[in-house]
């Protein structure tokens, strides 16, 4: 939670979407090259120095085609992103006529910081989550789980809705928009290269190199298995690149949204309520993993815990508690969520009950106005709307 003073990170997130942006052509042009070199390898039997000329040729031959299918990827995920989104999520627009409680929460939040208020989605699923998409302020939509309105109160809810927000003015959402881009691209034409390598490898055969190998710039040949070998490696580091830059986005996004939701809701308690009932409940089934990066919670985990897009729920609470002055339930049950939740039920209400009796004693359980700044730096939403700044 050190960097409270938000404006690095939003400015760092920019850098981030340009650089992302130019990696991804960068990665195409490398399974290119190593395309071109192992189909050369599997074609004609030459000197290894041979392969790398005529591949570097096929590049510079293949880069206008390679950056127009690149960019024209681009066009259609920034056009049609939120319809694909929404076609394996089961997310759906609605209105406030149909959901007049959540509309009103969101719109409310909006207008006390003078932003546009985004789309509102709901997934008719009993897991509990939440997650903002959109690479401009058109498209932007917050969606959230039929499982979240029932089981969080107002508050609660109205915390999770900051948060998003909060990623949303942050440029958190258009950063890993970009990353999952750029990993289907890469996933794309990685599996294209390799069927053609598999198929084509299939076919070929020493003789038909041998009779190729005759004229004098193919001389000393032989090195057609490590031309194969090296293509074979740089389609892979692409790949992999192409997912490490998912999982490199930094982590502090998250601890930096719920410090935003607790500026804006004036209410820590209820964004630690709501992480503690969201927490193991977050599962949606049928999403992609590039969806459950983008949720208040992601319960996928990475190899131990190297590659989690997201921070633990304990030490997101814990931040919240040593910084913004919040109280922690500990983990909580939700009735007829499992038998091992219900097991636990009488705990959670009796520390419910606690909370209540801390309140009539005169210790409240809500602080009005936490400590959110550090120093004299602002807070993750800046000035407000009337030109006051944050204390």
């Amino acid at each position: 939670m050190a960097a409270y003073g938000l404006y690095t990170h939003i400015r760092a997130n920019r850098w981030r979407s340009a650089l992302l942006l130019a990696g991804l052509f960068f990665l195409v042009y490398l399974m290119v090259f190593a395309g071109a070199l192992a189909g050369r390898a599997l074609t004609v039997d030459a000197a290894f120095s041979w392969y790398l000329e005529r591949a570097w040729r096929d590049l510079l031959a293949a880069f206008p085609f390679a950056t127009l299918g690149v960019a024209l990827w681009i066009a259609v995920a920034y056009k049609f992103h939120q319809a694909l989104i929404d076609a394996v999520t089961g997310g759906r627009e609605v209105t406030r006529r149909e959901e007049p409680r959540l509309y009103n929460l969101l719109e409310n939040l909006c207008i006390s910081r003078g932003i546009p208020t985004p789309k509102l989605k709901i997934m008719e699923t009993p897991a509990l989550n939440a997650f903002a998409t959109g690479l401009n302020q058109k498209q932007y939509a917050v969606t959230v789980t039929r499982g979240l309105l029932e089981s969080l109160d107002d508050a609660e809810i109205e915390a999770v809705l900051a948060h998003e927000l909060t990623h949303i003015r942050n440029g958190d959402v258009r950063l890993l928009v970009i990353a999952v881009i750029i990993a289907g691209v890469i996933g794309f034409f990685a599996e294209l290269i390799f069927r053609m390598l598999f198929n084509a490898g299939g076919s070929a055969r020493p003789s038909t190199w041998s009779r190729r190998s005759g004229d004098g710039e193919r001389r000393g040949g032989g090195g057609g298995l490590a031309a194969i070998a090296i293509a074979l490696a740089l389609i892979a580091l692409a790949w992999f690149l192409s997912l490490v830059i998912r999982f490199a986005l930094s982590r502090s996004r998250e601890y930096l949204a719920d410090a935003g939701a607790v500026e804006l809701t004036k209410n820590p308690d209820a964004m630690i309520l709501a992480l503690r009932k969201i927490e193991g409940r977050g599962e949606l089934q049928d999403a992609p993993s590039a969806v459950m990066e983008m949720c208040v919670d992601n319960p996928r985990s990475g190899f131990v815990d190297l590659f989690a897009t997201h921070p633990s729920i304990e030490s997101r609470i814990e931040a919240l508690v040593r910084m913004a002055g919040g109280h922690d339930p500990g983990p909580l049950a939700l009735p007829g969520a499992t038998q091992r939740d219900e097991a636990a039920e009488p705990e959670s209400a009796e520390t419910e009950r606690g909370a209540a009796a801390d309140a009539a004693a005169g210790r409240p359980f809500l602080p009005s106005e936490p400590p959110l700044s550090i120093g004299d730096r602002r807070g993750p939403w800046g000035d407000r709307p009337d030109g006051a700044r944050e204390p």
